[in-house]
């Protein structure tokens, strides 16, 4: 698989509230995505388009493990007794 090929991390997937909106999001959860926040529904010409995230977990714990070193950065640097703005 090419780097153009491999999934992408984070998707955000919109469209109107119908079966196929349905399908979208349930093929990506048997790809391995996992819903991310609340779905956001707006109107559209009276029509309802909803809009929900979806990432793969790896994703989240890359995520998980920057925020992680950068909360240790800071925490060695106020230690250390240098500035932490």
């Amino acid at each position: 698989m090419s780097a153009d090929e491999s999934p992408l991390s984070y998707r955000l997937i919109t469209g109107p509230d119908d079966r196929s909106f349905c399908e979208r999001i349930s093929a990506a959860l048997a790809q391995g995505y996992v819903l991310h926040g609340s779905p956001a529904v707006t109107g559209n010409a009276g029509q309802v388009i909803c809009a929900q995230a979806v990432v793969l977990p790896h994703a989240i714990a890359l995520a998980d493990a920057a925020v992680t070193s950068a909360v240790d950065g800071l925490e060695s640097a106020h230690d250390a007794g240098g500035e932490t703005a």
